[in-house]
């Protein structure tokens, strides 16, 4: 569907006059830097954010632009061919805008940041898009799980204009939020593609970025008036050391965001789920016994599957995806095991957040879940044996169970005695007396730590199920 509102010639041209009064003083430096390089490539495309940059910005550091959250600001999209600059054959180009993180800690930590926002705001976007206001676009669209991204397709022979609402402010993501707190920056980066020859928007051709700290309505034109007023007081050599203020903001060329090589193919390429495969073990009820796996205890829960030192790296990703830390699987890609185990306790948390961090720590230290109830049981070898008195070589088998339920219970013991858990139909426990008492999740609770139980295992040829008899 095109947005595309149909303005009077005299619009364009204004805009192509606009558009070169705003580049005039960013072309000329860029002129003498190109002409130093020796005819160095130059790029199709400027973007100009329509907002001014801050004149407290030292030279040779990145510019810095204030905005007010929720308002509208255009971003001036220009195929540079109208300054004679090269051309775009395709038909339509597509750019993705993005909000992202200054900080490179805060970019290990992205995912986890914007989960935590969308909680603390169900329903609301990080970046918006003014259809309305924007100007020559096709098909814009903002994906519902991507709060920080839109995208859109426009002709580079004309001019475009598309206009954004940034949506969060920078203070929301600083450590601690008791006020005066300085905001973390952000960054305004829009990244370019051609079609390929089948048709699909693959093909990279420019990205440019610029730097942005977000504050609340009005903020941002208090900061950059306290910001003039501060670079007025200091003497003329002093005013040097700093950028002059412009009115409109030049996006510089970046490499391409790192989602944005991915986010415009059709098809996943992403790594495939680990797929699980266990080995039947078979089980034999001969005079109503079953005997135990042959691994014989079972282990403590989450104590399995370790992460070993010599585990490559392909492991050790399978690893990262069976325990839920895929959203961490790409920034790990290259770790073996050894380089996992070797960070600390703090750099993961620095890396991962504090949640995340402290989960994946414990997980690869092999830290396990104390158990609730642990019980030993130990299976009745013959009818006539005595249920109260094992003998010398009985084999005591430790239940640990997380959960005080006769739910967990019965899942322990199909675990165990290889029975699949829903053939457990009743687990009673036989009192001295020879009453059988049907145990209930009240039962389990009250079983004392360590106790120990003959148990008998029983095939009811009615249900052809198994009840289980603890004495």
């Amino acid at each position: 569907m095109l947005f595309c509102h149909s303005q009077p010639e005299s619009y364009h041209q204004h805009s192509a006059s606009y558009i070169r009064d705003a580049l005039a003083p960013f072309l000329k430096n860029e002129e003498v830097r190109l002409t130093a390089g020796n005819g160095a490539k130059r790029t199709p495309f400027q973007y100009i954010l329509c907002a001014a940059s801050s004149p407290a910005v030292r030279q040779q550091e990145e510019s810095l632009t204030y905005l007010n959250q929720g308002q509208s600001y255009e971003i001036r999209m220009l195929n540079r061919k109208l300054v004679e600059y090269t051309d775009i054959s395709s038909k339509y180009v597509k750019s993705i805008v993005r909000v992202v993180f200054h900080d490179r800690r805060l970019q290990y930590m992205e995912h986890q940041q914007l989960e935590g926002w969308r909680w603390s705001r169900p329903g609301d976007r990080i970046l918006d898009i003014d259809i309305p206001l924007s100007v020559g676009l096709v098909e814009p669209r903002s994906h519902p799980l991507h709060l920080n991204t839109i995208e859109f397709l426009w002709d580079p022979v004309k001019n475009a204009s598309v206009f954004i609402q940034v949506n969060c402010i920078s203070t929301e993501f600083t450590p601690r939020k008791h006020g005066g707190e300085k905001g973390v920056p952000f960054c305004i980066q829009v990244d370019t593609f051609t079609t390929n020859e089948h048709g699909e928007y693959m093909e990279h051709v420019h990205s440019s970025s610029c730097q942005v700290k977000v504050f609340k309505p009005k903020g941002a034109d208090r900061k950059l008036k306290t910001d003039r007023e501060k670079i007025d007081k200091k003497a003329l050599q002093d005013r040097e050391k700093y950028q002059p203020s412009h009115d409109n903001t030049l996006l510089k060329e970046c490499s391409p965001w790192p989602d944005a090589l991915t986010v415009t193919s059709h098809s996943s390429s992403s790594t495939p789920s680990p797929v699980y495969h266990s080995s039947p073990t078979s089980c034999s009820f001969t005079d109503g016994n079953c005997s135990p796996n042959q691994h014989g205890e079972l282990l403590l829960p989450g104590c399995s599957d370790h992460l070993l030192p010599s585990t490559p790296p392909q492991d050790a990703q399978q690893w990262l995806h069976r325990h839920r830390f895929s959203p961490f699987s790409r920034l790990f890609c290259s770790f073996s095991g050894a380089d996992l185990l070797r960070m600390s306790r703090e750099d993961l948390i620095q890396i991962c957040g504090p949640a995340d961090g402290i989960r994946l720590y414990n997980t690869m230290k092999g830290r396990c879940i104390q158990p609730r109830l642990t019980i030993y049981v130990c299976q009745q070898q013959a009818r006539h044996q005595p249920a109260t008195k094992p003998g010398a070589g009985d084999i005591y088998h430790a239940l640990y169970l997380e959960e005080l339920t006769l739910l967990d219970l019965s899942k322990k013991i199909a675990s165990l005695y290889s029975i699949p858990p829903q053939q457990i139909t009743h687990i009673y426990r036989q009192k001295p007396s020879g009453i059988h008492v049907l145990v209930s999740d009240e039962m389990v609770q009250n079983f004392r730590d360590e106790t120990s139980f003959i148990l008998s295992i029983i095939r009811d040829e009615n249900t052809n199920g198994f009840q289980v008899v603890l004495k």
